[in-house]
């Protein structure tokens, strides 16, 4: 599917890792080397046609994010450098100067790092508490346990949209209706939700939202912070400079631009998000749907052809997303990364900066396949045969 928009598919490689960062189509790396070729201006800050220009394609992607997720106004669309920054952001700049001593933050073990990492400096700087929503036999975040992991003290829930090992669809505007019927923010990393799925904002009623430009087939470096207007009005920028302030004559008198420029200090990466408005272009010209018909067809079928495989052990059978993680029995999940890069496979393996959820799944490492629209069954028969032969995956580990 759309397999020939992609120009690093014609070097004989099967690209199974999109859940680390997905493959850039032609319009894409066109958009940006259109902006380096003909009119490399910096934003907002000339008073001449080339700097305007720039102006007009850097403000036209926000405008293509606002319509994609559906966000009532644009200055909730905030360019950042990924979903790590915005997620940082919201932590650091919203909920630090909220939270207080006892306050407790809900989160699961299935969490990215990027999704943790920023609630734990918290909890050593103003004591909050971090507690988990438990995970059922599938390892799936149901309304229930969410229902029964809140307290009084719960002030935040912050979960993955679909989290990056388990690949599991969290219930995401039931949460959200439960957590505001109880005064409680809800903060979702849609890293891996985004790119794979139509997603309305509005709709879901979800307070934050951070995402990144490189896993739907934009450029590396880019990335969404979205927040309801309201509460990104007391969002404290995270960093001060050029472009975000009005003026500054005295410490006591620093007068700050309005949303979003105050939260986007500096020069940004404005090649990455005029690159980022083409992803999101192209993304729509398929359709959210289609992608994700193709992917679960995809993954059924990878599924399918595993599952006859006694020595592969699928750690989730049942998934909403196109990952399959597994282990091959007895072989660390790094050799087996190896042994299938040997035939040009590419794969991820490790924990996958989900390091908590070795202690509801029982293991530390995987290999994870992570599929796109683009990628195809026959890509699916090679990795299959590969991996059936264990005694050959065994020989070439010697």
């Amino acid at each position: 599917m759309n397999r020939e928009d992609f120009p690093l598919l014609n070097n004989d490689i099967i690209y199974l890792d999109n859940s680390a960062t997905s493959l850039k189509p032609k319009s894409v790396i066109e958009a940006i080397s259109d902006y380096y070729n003909n009119y490399s201006a910096n934003a907002h800050r000339g008073d001449y046609d080339l700097s305007f220009k720039v102006d007009q394609a850097y403000e036209n992607t926000r405008e293509l994010v606002r319509d994609f997720i559906n966000a009532k106004y644009l200055e909730e669309i905030v360019f950042t450098s990924g979903a790590t920054e915005g997620l940082n952001m919201i932590v650091n700049g919203f909920f630090a100067n909220l939270l207080e001593e006892g306050d407790e933050v809900l989160l699961t073990t299935s969490e990215h790092a990027s999704n943790v990492l920023p609630w734990f400096r918290l909890v050593n700087k103003l004591g909050i508490k971090i507690n988990y929503i438990p995970l059922d036999d599938n390892y799936y975040v149901t309304i229930d346990n969410v229902k029964k992991a809140i307290t009084s003290n719960t002030k935040v829930i912050s979960l993955a949209g679909i989290t990056n090992v388990i690949g599991d669809a969290r219930p995401i505007k039931e949460i959200t209706k439960l957590a505001h019927d109880n005064n409680i923010f809800v903060v979702v990393d849609g890293a891996q939700m985004i790119p794979h799925e139509k997603v309305d904002v509005t709709d879901l009623d979800i307070d934050f939202l951070a995402f990144s430009g490189h896993k739907m087939c934009g450029p590396t470096g880019t990335g969404v912070l979205y927040g309801k207007k309201e509460l990104l009005e007391h969002l404290e920028p995270i960093n001060l400079g050029g472009g975000m302030n009005e003026s500054f004559d005295n410490p006591e008198e620093i007068y700050l631009k309005s949303l979003p420029t105050r939260l986007e200090a500096g020069t940004q990466n404005i090649a990455g998000v005029i690159g980022l408005g083409a992803a999101v272009k192209y993304l729509d010209s398929i359709g959210m749907d289609k992608i994700k018909e193709q992917e679960h067809f995809l993954r059924k079928y990878l599924i399918d052809r595993l599952i006859p495989l006694k020595h592969i052990d699928i750690i989730n059978i049942e998934s909403d997303s196109g990952i399959v993680t597994f282990n091959v029995n007895k072989i660390f999940s790094q050799d087996v990364a190896y042994y299938l890069n040997k035939y040009n496979v590419c794969v991820r393996a490790g924990n996958h900066c989900a390091k908590n959820l070795k202690s509801s799944v029982g293991v530390t490492n995987t290999v994870r396949v992570s599929l796109y629209f683009y990628n195809t069954t026959e890509e699916i028969d090679n990795l299959v045969e590969l991996l059936s032969n264990y005694d050959k995956i065994l020989k070439e580990m010697i």
